[in-house]
């Protein structure tokens, strides 16, 4: 869907501008393409520049709570310099690269509720106009993917997910956000965890894995959380046994929590640092985790999907994209 609009800037006859992205998702780190179509109204205009922003709904914590705002986290220019004429119709194409950590949006093809835009700046006459918006759909990578896949076949269930501003202390984190996805945990952990925060750092060597747990309160004691993060390559998500290899990120959170649990409480929002020695999951340095050959079924649909179920929430595509016009529309910023 495209949010096309005359460009209030100019005032009544002046351009317009119409900015359609091609396919339907992209990957983190991956390209963005897609063509900005701008039309001369009633008088010839001097195209100053065309920029492109991305932008993310971010919560932020604060001392009277949270609050949602709109955060650019990458900015492009890629035209200008050239006179539009009356009613002259114009296609500017563009490819952008999408930072690594750009947010997933979608798991399965269903919306996780993040909220991402394409916002389109046109500067004519020394005034700017944010005349376009699109909303962006991220699909995983590989590597993310094969973690989601295990967590939903070794029994987790989707609850939530949004992006936090803030920084995880102790990592490679690029953006002044994260996201954060909130599991269920397996059945057999039950007892032990009440929720599991799962954060992906991509970068192009690979990717940060940043696991938060809390630990049941029993009666005499409160809960608490544990974080601990492992590093896997982009090529690992076909080599692994993804399934032992997640359950032994767990085990370890878990085994972890338990034996130092009283020394150190993590919460997001304030900065994270990671727990003891950070765990190496590739190359000579896969640090005691089980490795296996390749295996890593590809029967999506059963068991893995478990993760896609419920994710909508009452949230359909639609009313996704509805959300992205209300949220960013009017935003100055």
């Amino acid at each position: 869907m495209v949010f096309k609009r005359l460009l209030g800037a100019i005032g009544v006859g002046g351009p317009s501008v119409d900015t359609v992205l091609d396919g339907a998702a992209v990957l983190p780190g991956h390209v963005l393409s897609g063509r900005v179509r701008l039309k001369g109204g009633s008088a010839a205009a001097e195209v100053e520049h065309i920029g492109l922003d991305l932008v993310a709904r971010v919560e932020t914590e604060h001392g009277e709570g949270e609050s949602e705002g709109a955060v650019v986290f990458e900015r492009f220019t890629v035209g200008g310099g050239f006179r539009l004429g009356p009613e002259e119709e114009r296609e500017v194409p563009f490819s952008v690269p999408l930072p690594w950590e750009t947010p997933v949006t979608e798991l399965y093809g269903q919306p996780l509720g993040i909220v991402l835009g394409v916002r389109t700046e046109v500067g004519v006459a020394g005034a700017r106009d944010k005349g376009d918006l699109d909303p962006l759909t991220v699909r995983p990578l590989p590597v993310q993917e094969a973690v989601l896949e295990a967590l939903g076949q070794l029994g987790s269930g989707f609850r939530s997910a949004d992006l936090e501003y803030g920084r995880i202390g102790g990592t490679g984190q690029q953006l002044p956000f994260y996201q954060e996805i909130e599991l269920t945990p397996a059945p057999r952990y039950a007892h032990a965890v009440g929720e599991i925060e799962l954060t992906f750092l991509a970068s192009p060597a690979g990717l940060e894995v940043v696991l938060e747990a809390d630990k049941r309160g029993g009666p005499f004691s409160s809960g608490h959380d544990a974080l601990t993060r492992f590093t896997v390559r982009h090529e690992d998500a076909h080599v692994l046994d993804w399934n032992s290899e997640v359950d032994g990120w767990i085990r370890q959170l878990i085994a972890h929590r338990e034996a130092y649990g009283s020394h150190a409480a993590y919460g997001h929002g304030a900065e994270h640092q990671g727990y003891g020695a950070e765990h190496q999951g590739y190359g000579a340095e896969h640090d005691g985790h089980h490795r296996s050959g390749p295996g890593l079924g590809t029967a999506v649909a059963a068991g893995a999907a478990g993760l896609a179920v419920g994710v909508v929430g009452g949230l359909v595509a639609a009313e996704a994209v509805d959300e992205i016009g209300d949220f960013f529309e009017g935003d100055e910023e």
